[in-house]
């Protein structure tokens, strides 16, 4: 939340594992205008997970200041985005008798509970507890029961759990930055939010956020989540092939990423060429792009390829009949949809924020899909909720989770 008086302001915070992105959207009428935007590289994570507190917040506030200087406000809480090795997603299962044969919201609010009770690992913790569907007396496909008549309440729900410390310690980082956090949200459920459309969702559609630490996928059908999985391979991995292969150092590696990396080295002029800064003081080099290329393209291969053989495994491929849609900073590689296509044999599209207005050409990019998602998905938390609860840190309740939640996924 930031403090100003106009529309009311939701703030979304994506802490990734190279860069820290702060987007803070008005709301007027369930549209969202992007106002403000910070963002700073990101020192003190690895691989989503925080290893230096101190360095984490100080790049947060940074971020923030900027954002806050943009919107011209004051930032006080946020929806903070969450990644990482650690979190796991699995579907589970509940059912209850129904009281006085009428479902209320205490029946809901029971059965999903009760799916929600699988066993967790000692420094495991549930983020998210997802409804897919609910059946009543058998009959399945249904979204809301709430006021129908029936003796047996089912639900299928999609758990998502993370370690207890990774999420405690981003939580710290934003209260030692002086922020409230709303709400932690897994970055693949926020991203879906600014990128993919209500037909996808119904369809079924695969979402994977390539972030610099990881690779995050969500796959959506019927208009719910049905499967989400994280992939410990990021485009910091790209970076770090292209140091290593071309002699060079991290930096001047990333920036030639940025300006010049290709997915498909058969698709470059091996008469391009690009100059290589070299290490220890020496003088840079001229080489062939398709070099870069050549170094790129089997990891971007590895990568997709692992994702593509978890959606086979999970039996979710099926699901994908709308394609596939890759955002986040690694997406922005020339050709990356063609070389998608090639493995998933799927139709490919690069996703972008979308629905949104304000100061779009500043985050008209993958690469701030998530940003602009947590700022979304805040704001249908706020709807939902109905008035602000300003004084909660941390995670929050279960039935705030849990309540209108099929309105927010979809």
């Amino acid at each position: 939340m930031a403090n100003q008086e106009r529309g009311e302001l939701v703030v979304g915070l994506d802490i990734g594992t190279t860069k820290i992105c702060a987007v803070v959207g008005e709301v007027l009428d369930n549209q969202v205008d992007i106002i403000g935007v910070g963002t700073h590289p990101s020192v003190g994570l690895r691989k989503g997970v925080v290893v230096n507190i101190e360095s984490t917040v100080n790049s947060i506030k940074k971020a923030v200041a900027e954002a806050e200087m943009m919107a011209g406000c004051n930032i006080s809480s946020v929806y903070v985005g969450i990644a990482g090795s650690h979190v796991t997603g699995v579907n589970s299962d509940g059912v209850i008798a129904v009281k006085n044969r009428e479902i209320r919201q205490e029946e809901i609010d029971k059965v999903v509970e009760n799916a929600k009770a699988i066993p967790l690992g000692q420094d495991q913790e549930v983020i998210h507890v997802l409804p897919q569907e609910f059946k009543v007396d058998g009959q399945g496909g249904i979204q809301d029961p709430l006021g129908m008549t029936g003796v047996r309440l089912e639900a299928k729900v999609h758990i998502v759990t993370g370690s207890v410390t990774a999420v405690h310690n981003i939580i710290k980082c934003c209260n030692r930055a002086g922020l409230e956090v709303d709400d932690v949200v897994l970055e693949p459920i926020a991203s879906a939010e600014a990128v993919l459309t209500p037909e996808e969702k119904e369809l079924g559609v695969a979402l994977i956020d390539i972030g610099g630490g990881t690779s995050d996928l969500a796959v959506f059908a019927e208009n719910c989540i049905q499967r989400t999985y994280v992939l410990g391979i990021g485009g910091h991995n790209l970076t770090n092939d292209l140091s290593i292969g071309l002699r060079t150092p991290l930096k001047a590696a990333e920036k030639l990423k940025e300006n010049y990396g290709c997915a498909v080295s058969s698709m470059i002029d091996k008469d391009q060429a690009i100059e290589v800064p070299s290490v220890g003081g020496r003088k840079s080099r001229k080489l062939s792009q398709r070099v870069m290329g050549e170094i790129l393209e089997p990891r971007v291969e590895e990568m997709l390829s692992l994702i593509n053989h978890e959606l086979v495994n999970s039996g979710t491929k099926h699901m994908v009949n709308a394609g596939l849609v890759l955002t986040g900073g690694t997406a922005m590689l020339t050709h990356i949809s063609d070389l998608a296509e090639q493995i998933f044999d799927l139709a490919v599209r690069i996703g972008y924020p979308r629905n949104i207005g304000g100061v779009t050409d500043v985050v008209n990019t993958p690469q701030c899909a998530t940003g602009v998602g947590l700022v979304i998905y805040g704001m249908k938390c706020e709807n939902e909720r109905g008035i602000r609860d300003r004084g909660t840190k941390g995670i929050g309740g279960l039935a705030r989770k849990i309540k209108g939640l099929f309105g927010k996924i979809i």
